[in-house]
């Protein structure tokens, strides 16, 4: 459809989606708010590993030269209750977003009107949107119904080289953080950026000690699927190429025993995923420090504003006192869909108050337990003693 000097379209085949790389490759370097998860080379793999047939649909804004100045990565999501159309990335994805055209301020309000009429009744659900995405400005202008919750949450450190770092936590720890560090250096691990070329072999060796890493003890079962370590050794050579991506290695005595995928873009880097030989565990190097170091190197030495340790709030990443960014979740619709936004936006609160109540009661009975191993002469008695 035209309207003024822009018009849209629809994408709705993966081969179509393959050829928009270099157009899309443009427009992701002018949208100053993009993550390395909006690049082509990620989404395009990622459709080809998880994407069903027929639900592809990529809303395309152009100039009427036919420069490309938005785009949203969407598809119609599996058969439910609800229609809805939802982006692409999946689980896998910490940030997802549209992109807009920094230097076209009516991209924005057109993708909108484009995101409106390919919907066709159904609710357009954004997922995992980081505070300052280009997803927010089309949300600003969104003539319908919408509605803002809250998703994961991530914790993110300034990009400053590790002695910086180590200033944000009390001495007696960052003593204890630099003595580990010391005794890593004096086992003689080095660091080598993996060159493209050889990034195929790095990622076969990054998973093999991913999976070595957490055997037996609950590894995420996607990074165990064919399909997720296909999509990677799509993606990750040609972000590598233009500079979205990073795969380090570390070597002990010649031997590969730490290897890590990094994802960049001109504000961020993100550790996305690693992989560790036991046998650094074994030695009491922590790997979590030499990661982080590793990391705070080469993210302040290239200007990026911030390092991110992306979605998930574990203990060990609280030792480095980050700050929380909550993601964002945009739910988006016509008037006449209003009713099945309602109830999205309803079953969304609704599962996140019982993950909420379900990990309280865990971390009361991990709290239980600690007690009775702490006092066993009271943990027979009624009410844990009465006292």
């Amino acid at each position: 459809m035209k309207g003024g000097s822009l018009r849209t379209e629809v994408c709705r085949d993966a081969a179509s989606f393959g050829r928009l790389g270099p157009e899309w490759t443009a427009l992701y370097g002018r949208c100053s708010t993009a993550t390395p998860f909006q690049s082509h080379s990620w989404l395009h793999s990622w459709w080809l590993s998880y994407g069903r047939p027929g639900a592809l649909r990529i809303v395309l804004v152009r100039r009427a030269d036919g420069t490309l100045v938005a785009a949203a990565p969407l598809m119609r999501a599996a058969a439910g209750p609800l229609p809805v159309l939802t982006q692409l990335g999946g689980a896998i994805t910490d940030f997802t977003d549209v992109l807009l055209d920094d230097d076209c301020p009516e991209a924005a309000p057109a993708l909108a009107g484009a995101l409106a009429r390919a919907a066709r009744g159904a609710v357009i659900d954004l997922r995992e949107v980081r505070p300052g995405a280009a997803a927010e400005r089309v949300y600003e202008v969104w003539a319908g119904p919408r509605r803002r919750l809250a998703d994961s949450l991530c914790l993110e450190l300034p990009a400053v080289p590790m002695e910086a770092l180590l200033e944000r936590i009390p001495s007696g720890k960052a003593q204890r953080v630099r003595a580990k560090l010391r005794k890593m250096d004096a086992l003689g691990i080095d660091e080598r950026i993996v060159p493209p070329a050889e990034v195929p072999g790095a990622l076969e060796r990054l998973l093999r000690l991913h999976h070595l890493q957490w055997q037996g003890r609950g590894v995420t079962a996607e990074h165990t699927s064919e399909r997720f370590a296909q999509h990677l050794a799509r993606a990750v050579r040609p972000m590598v190429e233009c500079g979205d991506a990073m795969v380090t290695e570390f070597r002990l005595g010649g031997d590969v025993v730490c290897a890590d995928l990094t994802l960049m873009s001109p504000r961020l880097a993100g550790g996305y995923l690693y992989g560790a030989d036991p046998e650094l565990r074994a030695r009491k190097v922590d790997v979590a420090a030499m990661l982080l170091r590793h990391g705070a190197r080469q993210t302040s030495a290239s200007g990026r504003a911030t390092l991110s340790m992306l979605r998930g709030t574990e203990s060990y990443k609280h030792h480095w006192r980050p700050e929380t960014v909550p993601n964002q979740r945009l739910l988006l619709a016509g008037r006449g869909t209003a009713p099945l936004l309602w109830l999205r936006a309803g079953a969304a609160n609704g599962r996140r108050w019982a993950a909420r109540q379900a990990r309280e009661r865990a971390w009361v009975g991990r709290t239980v337990e600690r007690l009775r191993s702490r006092f066993p002469e009271r943990a027979g008695t009624p009410n844990g003693g009465g006292g």
